[in-house]
């Protein structure tokens, strides 16, 4: 089973592909994917954590305000969790669609988390491409997740249950 994903960001970007379905649990999909079409690889913290070629895992929460990438390099290491802060999450049948608001947090293996692109949502805001109640919305967000992932609540239980070899 294939689900097809329509991810969004502001103000006219869109990303459509199709993935592998690895379990369908109703309002989350857990789908798998590789990274391509990055014009240079992501570091974190001085650390490389995402490149071309490298598979995600990832996890779709419907009705949530984020989504879940577990990431793996060629060699199949787990690399770490990149969570995306989303305006939405909507599922009609086979189709998920996705509102990007920016800001996205990486959580290294060890725990440790930080977040990303703040700069990207503070040029959306000076353009004019997101009001101030979505800037807050969007750093609310994060500060939660940022704030669960150092108590261990973050992510949820859902995304230790599938890995890189689930088909």
């Amino acid at each position: 089973m294939r689900v097809h994903l329509i991810y969004r960001r502001l103000p006219n970007r869109v990303l459509e592909r199709d993935d592998e379905v690895v379990a369908d649990l109703g309002d989350i999909i857990v789908a798998k994917a590789k990274f391509e079409g990055m014009l240079a690889p992501l570091r974190v913290n001085g650390v490389e954590v995402i490149r071309n070629c490298y598979t995600m895992l990832y996890f779709a929460f419907v009705g949530k305000n984020y989504d879940i990438l577990k990431v793996y390099d060629e060699r199949g290491n787990f690399k770490g969790l990149y969570v995306d802060v989303l305006a939405y999450t909507k599922r009609e049948g086979n189709t998920l669609e996705m509102l990007d608001l920016f800001l996205d947090v990486f959580i290294f293996p060890d725990g440790g988390a930080f977040l990303l692109d703040e700069d990207e949502l503070e040029m959306a805001l000076n353009y004019g491409l997101i009001d101030r109640e979505t800037f807050d919305f969007a750093y609310s967000v994060a500060r939660e997740i940022l704030k669960k992932a150092e108590r261990g609540e973050f992510p949820p239980e859902i995304v230790w249950k599938y890995g890189e070899g689930s088909k």
